[in-house]
């Protein structure tokens, strides 16, 4: 089974780059993020046509996920992240499909910091990790996915020295994953790439893409009961140099769907 994430950065404006990465790579099932589209404007149908069901948080302007799937039912558990009932911002959504728990996130930048915009990603980061160790108590195949915002190491960020002080890259961020993956999870790149160098995002920016300077913040971690099924993990980069592309790119994981 192919399980994907992809920052779309605009779903209705790159529905042709969305639709063309579908039919090449053919995942099982998707995570999208930011798709900046309200609830009523998703494209649902083009979707639909595209061979996948779907569910989704949508917010205009601003965030959004969504939960795709081929050929298999998505049961909503929920789209809101538990623990502020004030927080109005469409950043979570969490289905079963197929027996595996998939948490669909959209983890807030928080610049600039320090300021209100970090200290609510800090709180954010808090809330996910209760939801997480709720998660992993029930002791079945749960996935955490999508753009979490953050650099976990130096091997994860272009020139480093250069984000020392970016809401990305801070020693508080930081720590809040490396925290939340010592609960248990399984970082899917590094597990199978421990020391290479792989990025998921690209700024317009300076040519960043050209130049390989990248960022890897769009994450799988897995729960103890599907991690020791993950056969295969890897980066669409080059969907990232197509014509009014995202400025990420889709990432993946095989899971053993045997088992």
């Amino acid at each position: 089974m192919k399980i994907a994430t992809y920052n779309v950065n605009g779903v209705n404006g790159r529905l042709n780059v969305l639709l063309r990465w579908l039919e090449e790579s053919a995942p099982d099932i998707v995570c999208l993020q930011e798709l900046k589209a309200p609830q009523d404007k998703f494209p649902v149908k083009a979707i639909n046509d595209a061979g996948y069901n779907a569910i989704w948080h949508g917010q205009k302007q601003w965030n959004g996920v969504a939960i795709l799937a081929k050929n298999m039912e998505i049961e909503e558990v929920t789209r809101i992240l538990p623990g502020d009932d004030d927080d109005l911002q469409s950043r979570y959504i969490e289905a079963l499909i197929n027996g595996i728990v998939i948490g669909c996130l959209y983890l807030p930048n928080g610049n600039p910091a320090p300021g209100p915009k970090l200290e609510y990603k800090l709180k954010w980061f808090e809330r996910l990790a209760d939801r997480a160790e709720t998660l992993l108590k029930l002791k079945i195949p749960v996935i955490l996915v999508g753009d979490y915002n953050v650099m976990p190491t130096e091997l994860d960020v272009y020139k480093p020295e250069r984000w020392v002080d970016d809401a990305l890259f801070r020693p508080e961020v930081r720590k809040a994953f490396k925290d939340l993956a010592a609960q248990g999870w399984t970082d899917a790149i590094r597990k199978l790439h421990p020391d290479e160098k792989i990025y998921t995002f690209w700024d317009y920016f300076r040519n960043a893409y050209q130049r390989d300077a990248g960022l890897r913040i769009d994450h799988f971690l897995l729960s103890p009961q599907i991690a020791k099924y993950l056969l295969s993990a890897s980066v669409d980069r080059h969907v990232r140099g197509w014509e009014k592309t995202s400025d990420h790119a889709p990432v993946w994981i095989e899971i053993d769907s045997q088992k």
